[in-house]
């Protein structure tokens, strides 16, 4: 049976945290002195107060998760968290409807991007800022966080781990799981530090070099401006999000091995990250190539917009610093090819994930080497180490149910009137958590805005499912989950 009273318990805590990331909003909307200012205390109270409640359930409870209660409760803490979180947009006004406000949030923590909001530089400065926060929180995952700053209110914290890390494969660079979480999110602040500074010498103020480093740590594409990175016409910019995108795409424990223990040789050895670094070379030669021959364009504006769309996409960050609606149709293979791949694993970003990709490039090969040699022992090695066999069930299952889930998707986008490319891509789009089409408008003259509600609350439940990778959501709705101990 599910442990309730610990589920409470988590809940009541992580919410505290939600409402005082909503002071550090009202720091911002006081300093600007703009009229979100009574949106902010009034959510961060009726946050507070739902903590207190949830804390009250909780107040029995047992340091100690189960594996069930370990899915019950990442799942709940999202689709929570993202239910508080929509009541600064409702209270200010800048979101009218639950709907919207519901799928903006979702979109936020779940570093998708999409927005309902067709003009977001009218908003004051404390509701962008929210925008921002949301995604950098979502970035490395909501529980995760609370193993790293409250390792002892997590009894079950390896349970949690598992349920919302990204990958087949879970790699600890150390014994102690909240250890592990403490680096990781360490290099995380240090990747939005040290992003947020170079764009501000690069030319952004204070404001838009903090909001724009923590969606692009994030790889969420939140933007400050309606243009994205286009509205800077800059460069420097454009190279400098390039470069940190690229980083938040690597797996992080891979990151704090070959950075802070100065083992540069193993980033080279990780087949993961070759294969991540060979298709944003590759797909980048073939984007420049087209845009250099066909789109008129000198070679560093080619190199250089096609490298930013390519680690765009690929990391799912989903920014843009070129119209791509206008670019050949072959390009929107590219860019929809790296969207679906995404990049590593244990990363920010979102998409089938490379070492998935090499998984599966691994396992063919060997079902054709057995083809002629039936009697081989095959086994699919990554790094060195054999993958067991119950990893690769799960990576096609998985497989299975992401391509099941696009379709399906599609479908219901094409039948509310949307043309059938761009329902595919949105409903790749929702489950990569990458957030915008490749299109200015969606298709047929509606954007996510003009979308009809029903759809907004699929492609919620899509994006969450996308960020917990399917399975911690889904198994949630089998009959054995509940009947089982």
């Amino acid at each position: 049976m599910v442990n309730w009273h610990i589920i409470f318990k988590i809940i009541g805590s992580l919410l505290f945290i939600e409402a005082f990331f909503m002071a550090w909003c009202v720091g911002m909307s006081f300093y600007f002195q703009e009229d979100d200012t009574l949106a902010f205390l009034m959510s961060m109270l009726i946050t507070f107060g739902s903590a207190f409640l949830f804390l009250l359930m909780g107040r029995k409870a047992k340091n100690s998760l189960s594996r069930h209660d370990a899915f019950v409760v990442v799942t709940a803490v999202w689709v929570i968290f993202s239910f508080f979180g929509m009541f600064p947009f409702l209270i200010h006004g800048s979101i009218t409807n639950v709907t919207d406000a519901y799928f903006e949030t979702m979109s936020g923590f779940s570093t998708t991007g999409a927005s309902i909001l067709d003009d977001v530089e009218c908003l004051p400065h404390g509701i962008l800022f929210w925008r921002s926060l949301t995604q950098w929180v979502g970035g490395l995952g909501i529980v995760f966080f609370t193993i790293a700053i409250l390792p002892s209110l997590v009894g079950g914290s390896v349970k949690v781990f598992a349920a919302e890390a990204t990958g087949p494969i879970k790699a600890k660079m150390h014994p102690r799981l909240s250890t592990t979480a403490k680096w990781i999110w360490s290099i995380y602040l240090l990747l939005t530090i040290g992003c947020g500074i170079a764009f501000w010498i690069a030319g952004m103020n204070w404001y838009e070099a903090l909001n724009y480093s923590m969606t692009t740590t994030a790889t969420g594409g939140f933007s400050i401006h309606n243009d994205s990175f286009s509205n800077f016409q800059n460069p420097s910019i454009d190279y400098i999000a390039i470069l940190f995108e690229f980083l938040a795409g690597i797996n992080f424990t891979l990151l704090y091995v070959s950075i802070f223990k100065a083992r540069y040789k193993e980033l080279f050895k990780n087949s993961e990250f070759k294969l991540y670094i060979s298709l944003v070379l590759l797909a980048t030669v073939g984007l420049v190539t087209v845009l250099f021959t066909q789109m008129g364009y000198d070679l560093e504006k080619a190199f250089r917009t096609g490298l930013f769309q390519i680690v765009s996409f690929m990391t799912t960050t989903g920014v843009f610093s070129d119209d791509v609606a206008q670019w050949p149709h072959i390009t929107w293979i590219i860019l929809g090819a790296v969207m679906f791949i995404g990049a590593c694993a244990g990363s920010t970003s979102g998409g089938f994930k490379c070492i998935r990709a090499v998984m599966t490039l691994k396992t063919l090969r060997n079902n054709f080497r057995q083809i002629l040699h039936p009697n081989a022992v095959l086994p699919v090695k990554i790094n060195g180490s054999s993958v067991p066999q119950s990893r690769i069930v799960a990576l096609f299952a998985f497989f299975t149910l992401f391509m099941c889930m696009i379709l399906v998707t599609a479908a219901i986008m094409i039948l509310s009137g949307i043309d059938a490319i761009n329902s595919i891509v949105i409903a790749l789009s929702c489950v990569s958590n990458i957030g915008p089409t490749l299109s200015n408008d969606i298709g047929a003259n509606i954007t996510w805005s003009g979308m009809p509600d029903y759809t907004k609350w699929i492609l919620s439940l899509l994006m969450l499912m996308g960020r917990l990778e399917i399975m911690t959501v889904l198994v949630l709705f089998t009959p054995s989950f509940w009947r089982d101990n």
